[in-house]
């Protein structure tokens, strides 16, 4: 088991995991960035924590998901506290 602090994995596979779990999802529901840690590292999820979040805000920066708190959208160029929620972003009706 690894406990190290700067317990981390390859980017994609953070990537793959996030995408992975939203396509398992309907298409309003968020996933918690635990549970990405978790799929990939049930030992050590707590030190993951930390990259997941910021692979999760360079996605929101491009677009391929939105981050929420307490329901409201995040705005992925600024500091996130607490508690986030990882989802799809909303597709516009033509």
């Amino acid at each position: 088991m690894n406990s190290e602090p700067d317990y981390r994995v390859e980017e994609t596979q953070v990537v793959e995991a996030i995408e992975r779990l939203l396509a398992a999802r309907s298409p309003a529901a968020t996933i918690c960035p635990s549970e990405a840690a978790r799929a990939l590292a049930p030992e050590n999820w707590r030190a993951l924590m930390p990259q997941v979040r910021e692979v999760a805000r360079g996605l929101a920066l491009q677009g391929r998901v939105i981050i929420t708190q307490r329901g409201q959208h995040l705005d992925a160029t600024l500091p996130w506290r607490g508690a986030i929620r990882i989802g799809v972003p909303r597709r516009e009706s033509s």
